[in-house]
C-alpha cells in the first residue's frame, strides 16, 4: 500500500475523532451548567458547527493555508474545493487536500466552542451566530496562518505549536474573556460585599463522561497533528505523541485532584476534571517536541496551575462557569512557553521546527518566540473579539433579559425544556 492510502485514512480516522470532541464540549458544558439551560447549550453547538464548517469552507480555509497572500493572511482557496488533489508534506508523503480540510476545520470548530464557554448560561442566540460568522472567518483563521502556514510570520520566526495550545485553545479562550467580560456575571454569582457563590453544575457524572469522550478525542487532536504514519517525524511518530498526550494528562489529573484536596480539604471531582484537560491542553503544543519527562512535568504545572488559575478568576469576578479561561487560557499558555524550556534539539531538528529550548542549551531564543506568540495571537484574538462583541451589544443586545435568565435559555430563546418532565414537576 502507497504511503499517501495509509496517510489519508489515519487523518480521516483522526479528523472524525476531532468533530466527535464536540459530543464531548456539549456534555461538558450542560453538566458544569444548569438544567433549565440544557438544551440550549446542545443545540447551539450543533448549529453553530454547521455554520462554521460553512464559513470555513468559504473563506476561512483560504484565510489560513492558502499559499497566495502574505506573512499576516493567505488569500485564495475561497469556497475551496479539493477536486481530488494531494498536498506534499514531506518526501514520499502526501494527503488529499480534502482531508486536509476536513482536519483543519475540526480544530477551527474546536477553538470556536471554547469561545462559548464565556457566553453559558446569559448570552441571547443572536450573537451566536453572528460571533460565529466573525470568529471564522477574521479571528481563527489569521492566526492559524501567523502560525501554521509556511507564509505566517511566526511559523517563520520557528514558533512551536504543534497542535494548537496558542491556536486552537489560546485564541478561543480570549474570546471567551472577551464575552465573559462583556456579558458581566450570571445572576447571583456574586454577592454585595463581593464574595462568590458556588453556582453548581446539575450533573457531574455528564462532565466526567465529556472529559473521557475530549480525552480520546485528543489523540485524534495531537498524534493526528502527523498529517500521516510517516508525516512530520517519521514512520510512526504519532505514537510517541500520543504517549507523551497520555502522560500530560494523567499527571494533570492526579495533581489537580491533589492539591484540591490540599487546599480545600475535600477532593474536589470537577478540579480533577479540569486537570485533565489542562494537562492535554498544555501538552498540545509541545507533545512533538519534548521527552517523555517533561511531558509528565508539563502536565503536572497544568493542574496546579489550573486549580490557582480557577481561583484567580473567580476573585476578579470573572464568571467562568465551565473553566474556559483556566483549561483553554492559562493552560494554553503554559503549554506555548513550555516548548522555550523543554524543547529538544533533536525533535526540533527532526520537525524543521524553530530550536532547542532554554534547558537543552538552546538559550532563551526558543522562549521569546514562543513568549510572542502568546502576546500576539492571544492579544489579536482578545482584542477583535471584544470589538466584535461591542458592536453587537450596542445593536442586537448580548445579554437575555433578567427575567429570562431566571427562566432559563431553554424556554426563552426555544421555547421549550431540554429536560421538560423534570422541569414540569420543578414548577408545579
Amino acid at each position: 500500500m502507497e504511503w499517501w492510502h495509509l496517510n489519508a485514512v489515519w487523518v480521516m480516522i483522526a479528523a472524525v475523532l476531532v468533530i466527535f470532541m464536540q459530543a464531548g464540549f456539549i456534555l461538558l458544558e450542560t453538566g458544569s451548567t444548569r438544567m433549565k439551560n440544557a438544551g440550549h447549550v446542545a443545540g447551539k453547538t450543533i448549529f453553530t458547527i454547521g455554520l462554521a464548517s460553512l464559513i470555513y469552507w468559504a473563506v476561512g480555509y483560504g484565510f489560513s493555508f492558502a499559499s497566495g497572500g502574505n506573512s499576516f493572511i493567505g488569500i485564495g482557496d475561497f469556497f475551496f474545493d479539493p477536486s481530488n488533489s494531494f498536498i506534499d508534506l514531506a518526501e514520499d508523503s502526501s494527503l488529499p487536500t480534502s482531508i486536509f480540510f476536513l482536519f483543519q476545520l475540526a480544530f477551527a470548530t474546536i477553538s470556536l466552542t471554547i469561545a462559548w464557554g464565556g457566553f453559558a448560561e446569559r448570552s441571547k442566540l443572536a450573537p451566536y451566530l453572528i460571533f460565529t460568522v466573525l470568529f471564522s472567518a477574521f479571528i481563527y483563521p489569521v492566526i492559524a496562518h501567523w502560525i501554521w502556514n509556511a507564509n505566517g510570520f511566526l511559523y517563520a520566526e520557528g514558533a512551536q505549536d504543534f497542535a494548537g495550545s496558542t491556536v486552537v485553545h489560546l485564541t478561543g479562550a480570549m474570546a471567551a474573556l472577551a464575552a465573559t467580560i462583556l456579558l458581566k456575571p450570571r445572576i447571583g454569582k456574586y454577592n454585595k460585599d463581593g464574595s462568590a457563590n458556588q453556582i453548581n453544575g446539575h450533573n457531574q457524572v455528564y462532565t466526567a463522561l465529556a472529559v473521557m469522550i475530549l480525552w480520546v478525542g485528543w489523540f485524534g487532536f495531537n498524534a493526528g497533528s502527523t498529517l500521516g504514519v510517516n508525516g512530520f517525524g517519521g514512520e510512526g511518530f504519532f505514537g510517541y505523541v500520543a504517549f507523551n498526550t497520555q502522560l500530560a494528562a494523567g499527571a494533570g489529573a492526579i495533581v489537580a485532584l491533589l492539591v484540591a484536596w490540599a487546599v480545600t480539604g475535600k477532593a474536589d471531582v470537577p478540579t480533577m476534571l479540569n486537570g485533565a484537560l489542562a494537562g492535554l491542553v498544555a501538552i498540545t503544543a509541545s507533545c512533538a517536541f519534548v521527552e517523555p519527562w517533561a511531558a509528565v512535568v508539563i502536565g503536572i504545572l497544568a493542574g496546579i496551575l489550573v486549580f490557582f488559575s480557577m481561583k484567580m478568576f473567580e476573585k476578579f469576578k470573572l464568571d467562568d462557569p465551565i473553566a474556559a479561561l483556566s483549561v483553554h487560557g492559562t493552560a494554553g499558555i503554559l503549554g506555548t512557553l513550555a516548548n522555550g524550556f523543554f524543547a529538544t534539539p533533536e525533535l526540533a531538528e527532526k520537525l524543521a521546527t524553530g530550536k532547542a529550548g532554554l534547558f537543552y542549551g538552546g538559550g532563551f531564543d526558543q522562549l521569546i518566540v514562543q513568549a510572542e506568540s502568546v502576546l500576539l495571537a492571544g492579544g489579536y484574538a482578545f482584542v477583535l473579539s471584544f470589538v466584535f462583541l461591542f458592536i453587537i451589544k450596542k445593536t442586537v443586545g448580548l445579554r437575555v433579559t433578567e427575567e429570562q435568565e431566571i427562566i432559563g435559555l431553554d424556554l426563552s430563546e426555544h421555547g421549550t425544556y431540554g429536560y421538560p418532565e423534570q422541569m414540569k414537576k420543578a414548577s408545579n
